[in-house]
């Protein structure tokens, strides 16, 4: 079983329920028995790893190597606020009292 944050040392009292074919839980036991698992961990194992990486490919942003280096340039020298942002933050201070 895969041993992320998500499963070290938890209580299981949660219950998941899924409607399958006979078929299907047939093929979903005979790759458990290959793996000598249960039917249980198997399905467990790979919906833990398949929900980590749909997460992490919606999480995390990937970058080629101009866009980190445009991203860089831009945070370390920002370009000058134009005309509209000047409009909006001159109108933020007057509503913040500043």
């Amino acid at each position: 079983m895969l041993n992320t944050p998500e499963t070290q040392e938890k209580p299981r009292n949660a219950r998941l329920e899924a409607r399958v074919s006979s078929d299907q839980k047939d093929f979903f036991q005979r790759a458990a028995t290959l793996t000598g698992r249960t039917l249980s961990e198997l399905v467990i194992d790979s919906t833990q790893e398949a929900a980590t990486k749909i997460v992490q490919e919606h999480e995390v942003i990937r970058l080629s190597r101009e866009e980190q280096i445009a991203f860089v340039t831009a945070l370390l020298a920002p370009p000058e606020p134009g005309p509209r942002l000047k409009k909006a933050i001159q109108g933020y201070r007057r509503k913040a009292g500043l």
